[in-house]
């Protein structure tokens, strides 16, 4: 696999939105190819080589280049935007969007991010080993549409509206949470590992929720109906089993109604 290494050389006065950083982008280009690829600050169009200095040459397609940005991204948004496959490692903090609609390949940023990463995601990995901040996985604002497939780990905490209309895929969060987790939700499996605010489930229609902390407010569209022995991600437990949201329309599967199931571990 070839490598691009970015290395950053000024902080955006405003945020660079850097969309064109992705394996696709980058693939079959040489370095100076890839510093005038284009992207935005403010209404301003600026290029990439604006904010980084670029060594090394993509492979000759997505599958075939790894990103690397050696420092700090905490003012650039859209990293990985649209990827479809490769691999993009961020040594530091990432801005807003981080991972947004992509399709395949994998990101790893090894600070925190702010909010929306992996938003309306179809495939791939995205992992945070630090901090997220809100809208984790979620659809974009206005839309129905939610995450849809891969997976997203937080290894830290996160902030608000986890897997907001979540459709498919999976998001663990290592640490915790604070409020609005698969809201909306039609499917997908969202973990926390920690504890939670509340607002676990809220409208939610099918899926599956994992808390191993614990709720402190639960919904009250929750029903307990039994209590079961899991294993999830790595974590064998036994979890009180409730199902819901019991105000929100359900389907049927051969007959039986589907819910969502909210799995907390037992105290």
């Amino acid at each position: 696999m070839a490598t691009v290494t970015l290395k950053p050389t000024k902080v955006p006065e405003l945020m660079f939105e850097g969309y064109s950083i992705t394996p696709d982008a980058f693939a079959g280009k040489t370095a100076a190819q890839i510093a005038a690829l284009p992207g935005h600050e403010g209404k301003i169009h600026v290029t990439i080589g604006d904010f980084f200095t670029v060594s090394g040459e993509a492979g000759a397609t997505a599958a075939d280049t790894d990103i690397v940005i050696a420092g700090d991204c905490t003012r650039v948004k859209y990293i990985g935007s649209k990827m479809t496959a490769g691999t993009v490692t961020v040594n530091g903090n990432a801005d807003m969007y981080v991972g947004g609609w992509m399709k395949g390949g994998k990101i790893h940023v090894t600070g925190n991010v702010d909010s929306f990463c992996g938003i309306q995601m179809e495939g791939g990995e995205l992992l945070v080993d630090g901090d997220a901040k809100n809208h984790v996985g979620c659809a974009y604002r206005g839309d129905w549409r939610g995450m849809k497939g891969g997976t997203i780990r937080i290894r830290g905490s996160a902030g608000n509206d986890i897997g907001t209309f979540m459709l498919g895929g999976t998001i663990i969060i290592e640490k915790n949470a604070f409020i609005h987790v698969s809201t909306h939700a039609e499917g997908g499996t969202v973990v926390i590992k920690g504890d939670v605010e509340g607002r676990v489930g809220g409208q939610m229609v099918k899926g599956e929720m994992y808390v191993l902390g614990t709720i402190k407010f639960m919904m009250p569209g929750y029903k307990k109906v039994d209590r079961v022995e899991k294993e999830i991600d790595g974590v064998k437990a036994t979890f009180d089993h409730y199902i819901g949201d019991l105000g929100e329309r359900h389907g049927k599967s051969k007959g039986q109604v589907v819910y969502a199931n909210l799995y907390l571990k037992a105290a």
